[in-house]
């Protein structure tokens, strides 16, 4: 078994539901389970303008153990995107999204393909998923090129937007799904 992180994004509809529902539907996928939620935080949605408003997103990181390749991982991700409404075709880039799963690290993996790079190459320069994985995991070392751990990758992260914790939670689903069994897809 692998550890791997998420981080779950939603800036479209109702947005905690979304963050809900991908944790339901990726417990729910034989061979993961979701072990552990980072609290949710509010952040303003990154854009490739300054003119492009845009809803504030809720973001929070998922820990999974999984006994899947990264890319079964990647494409289960996409399955969840799926069901929750993201059609990655027809959206701008760095749009409105009702559900973004980013595959952050698997372990210590480090892989580049067509479809994947692990680590998550921006993943140092994103203070809305720096700060929930500090919350989760702020000793796990995210391997090379960072080679560091997620709360100095959080200390040092050049992006200064602010992100606010909410009161929501998605551990309390966790718990719920393992004693009431694996729902989902």
């Amino acid at each position: 078994m692998s550890t791997a992180y998420l981080g779950l994004g939603s800036n479209q509809g109702d947005r905690l539901c979304h963050l809900q529902a991908a944790v339901e539907r990726l417990h729910g996928h034989d061979p993961l389970r979701v072990v552990a939620a980072s609290p949710v935080y509010e952040t303003k949605a990154h854009t490739l303008s300054a003119d492009d408003e845009q809803p504030p997103f809720l973001n929070a990181v998922l820990r999974v153990t999984v006994d899947c390749g990264p890319e079964a991982l990647l494409h289960t991700a996409h399955v969840v995107e799926r069901a929750e409404g993201r059609t990655r075709s027809s959206e701008r880039q760095w749009g409105p999204r009702p559900l973004d799963v980013d595959l952050l690290a698997v372990d210590a993996l480090t892989c580049r393909t067509d479809t994947l790079t692990l680590p998550h190459p921006r993943l140092g320069e994103r203070r809305f998923v720096l700060r929930p994985w500090a919350d989760l995991a702020p000793n796990f070392v995210v391997p090379p090129p960072f080679d560091q751990s997620v709360q100095a990758l959080f200390n040092q992260c050049p992006d200064d937007a602010p992100v606010r914790r909410t009161d929501a939670q998605l551990d309390d689903l966790i718990d719920a799904s393992s004693v009431h069994g694996r729902g989902g897809e």
